[in-house]
Order: C-alpha cells, then structure tokens, then sequence
C-alpha cells in the first residue's frame, strides 16, 4: 500500500525531519541512514521517502523507487566503508520479522566477512 506518509510511522518522521537520523544519503525519493542498532561496522537503512508499506504491498508504481534504492546500495556501501562487498535484508511482513511497517533496504558489511545466513551442511 503506497502513500506520502503515515503521521505515527517512525520513518516517515524521520522523512520529515521530526526525528533526528545520520543520513547518508539523501534525493527527492530516498533516504539513507545508519541503524540506531547496528549489527556490523556499516549497517544503515535505504528508505523510500513516499510510505510503503512493506514490499509484500509494493506495487507497480512503486518499482521505479525500489529499483533505484537497490541500485544506490552498491555506491553507499563502498562509501562507507565496505568496498569488498555487503549483505542486503529487506524484512517483509510479520512471517520476515519486519518491526518497521515502512518497507526499508537494511545495508551490512565492513571490512571482515559477514557470517553465513544460512548454515552450510
């Protein structure tokens, strides 16, 4: 489900300015900042500045935004310090643990190996 934004949506307020955030970077569609919580030495989060749900609701309108956030991710990455590679979650719904309903592009990496997310038999 698309919109411009949801008043109590965490997200969106940090769209508006209304809760601080670390850009790193920012366009007329999207915004990058770094996780409060990270989990590796980079960890920051591409948003759409419109409101989208989650990409389980994204619609065709929506994929020129999206294509374009994943397209950025490479570039960020590298800038901020992960030029060797990086690890992309997109959390979707409950079933995926998604606990921001704002769909978000998490970016991970840095200058050691992430682990396997999925354990090797």
């Amino acid at each position: 489900m698309s919109g411009t934004s949801e008043p109590e949506c965490i997200f969106c307020r940090i769209v508006r300015g209304e809760i601080p955030a670390r850009k790193v970077y920012e366009d007329n569609e999207m915004l990058a900042f770094h996780d409060i919580n990270p989990v590796a030495p980079m960890h920051f989060m591409v948003i759409p500045k419109r409101h989208i749900t989650s990409l389980g609701e994204a619609a065709a309108e929506d994929a020129g935004v999206l294509g374009r956030m994943l397209a950025m991710t490479g570039r960020l990455a590298r800038e901020q310090g992960s030029p060797e590679g990086f690890r992309t979650i997109v959390n979707t719904g409950h079933i995926g643990r998604q606990d921001v309903m704002h769909v978000h592009i998490h970016v991970i990496g840095g200058p050691d190996q992430l682990p396997h997310m999925v354990p090797r038999a």
